[in-house]
């Protein structure tokens, strides 16, 4: 399925987004989906003798006035992520282009130091990139973000209590930007994803390792729910006002009950640092994602196989339509689930499985978070008459890409706040207002 959206002062630009993954080069500081199929046994579940912190933090007497008893129950769940990863080496001066008098002390520090390869360019250099985790079984599956250790050659995770492990990647998902990986061990103290969505006004508390500071605890409140930053398909953010930074990304978002609403991933920034502005993948996410990478190492999605836009006021208007709502059809692809069940171009589909569909977003987030082979009902709009058709689902691949397509007019809506991509060890600008065209 394709979608394609507007501009919209809704979603932030994805340039305006900073991932919070920390790496450190040497030069500074640079650094969602229904169940898919149920694990054997429960996955979330630990043997009696392990250390449940979410269950003791419950069993507090009453709420507390400040977080110190919250805190001291779930932190030591939390980790701080260390990674070292190989990247192509940068070209330096050349000899010629030394400010420095020849022979003189400073050329011959420029040239030991401040010179990757002696300027000549290729060859590669390790860097090391640092973000946080957390555990959510006792026999060491931790959770952290894809982009703390997407290309790593090493991870070491450091617990609350000082101890270093190494770990191994068990698998990501970059879609949503969620990583699972594991330590050797059987009896790690962990917490529990949350079974309820926090509403906004609710108290939260964010752990985690900025700036290579670990075990930083800081607090807020959720201050909106669905949040599209323009970072995928299936954007559906909580965004906090929290303080978290570069370093926090893969770091929990808690509850006062000590459960994990939320993963830390990104904030909206002018200035590379927090202001107030934070967003967390959601638990429901983050536990379908997880068991998926833990069964099998990778997350398959629904596919439904249509390019769609969002209804506009003047469409819906065009097309008789009582208000602008759906997703329009503008082209299902050839032999896909949608093309061989009728769906045409200017259809426009408004419900799956009964449920309303708000707009294309909403559409691609929902079958994204369905299973291959699942049955679905999609009420439609068809030659100005109710509809309603069924198909199944067939299987996204990622060779369904996006292309991103720039836009004007940005920083009339946000002024002076950027993206600032941290990947690799380096600083990507990525293109685009929003990910235009999605296929699936």
């Amino acid at each position: 399925m394709n979608v394609t959206t507007p501009p919209s002062r809704r979603s932030l630009s994805a340039r305006r987004v900073a991932l919070l993954a920390t790496t450190i080069a040497g030069f500074g500081a640079a650094a969602f989906l229904a169940p898919y199929a149920a694990p054997k046994g429960d996955f979330f579940a630990g043997p009696a003798h392990a250390q449940n912190l979410t269950q003791q933090a419950q069993q507090l007497a009453q709420k507390p006035v400040g977080f110190g008893d919250i805190v001291e129950k779930v932190k030591p769940a939390v980790i701080s992520v260390r990674v070292k990863m190989e990247r192509p080496a940068e070209a330096g001066l050349s000899n010629d282009e030394l400010p420095f008098p020849p022979g003189s002390p400073f050329e011959r520090f420029f040239k030991r130091f401040g010179m990757p390869n002696n300027g000549q360019g290729g060859g590669h250099q390790f860097v090391t990139g640092q973000g946080s985790g957390f555990f959510i079984t006792p026999d060491g599956y931790a959770v952290t973000n894809n982009h703390v250790v997407q290309n790593a050659e090493n991870v070491q995770v450091t617990a609350d209590d000082g101890k270093t492990y190494s770990a191994k990647v068990i698998g990501t998902d970059q879609r949503t930007d969620l990583a699972l990986i594991k330590v050797d061990g059987n009896d790690f103290p962990y917490v529990k994803l949350a079974d309820h969505t926090p509403r906004v006004g609710d108290w939260v508390i964010a752990v985690g390792n900025p700036f290579g500071l670990g075990g930083t605890v800081t607090a807020g409140i959720v201050s909106a729910r669905g949040r599209d930053i323009g970072a995928g398909p299936y954007d559906d953010f909580i965004q906090i006002d929290a303080p978290v930074n570069k370093g926090n990304s893969g770091g929990p978002t808690f509850d006062v009950d000590g459960n994990v609403i939320g993963v830390n991933t990104a904030i909206f920034s002018p200035s590379g640092g927090s202001v107030g502005i934070a967003f967390a993948i959601p638990s429901e996410t983050v536990k379908t994602v997880v068991t998926q990478l833990r069964d099998k190492g990778t997350v398959t999605r629904g596919w439904i196989g249509v390019q769609i836009q969002p209804v506009t006021p003047e469409i819906a208007d065009s097309l008789g339509l009582k208000k602008a709502a759906g997703a329009l059809v503008s082209e299902p692809q050839a032999n896909s689930p949608a093309a061989n069940a009728g769906i045409a171009s200017g259809d426009v589909i408004t419900s799956l499985d009964g449920a309303a569909v708000r707009d294309a977003r909403e559409l691609a987030r929902k079958t994204g978070q369905m299973a291959p082979g699942t049955s679905v009902k999609l009420g439609m709009i068809h030659d100005g008459q109710e509809k309603t058709v069924t198909l199944t689902l067939g299987t996204w691949y990622e060779d369904y890409t996006f292309s991103d397509v720039d836009s004007t007019g940005l920083q009339n809506i946000y002024p002076g706040a950027f993206f600032l991509a941290l990947n690799d060890g380096s600083y990507h600008a990525t293109v685009g207002y929003v990910r235009l065209t999605y296929h699936w």
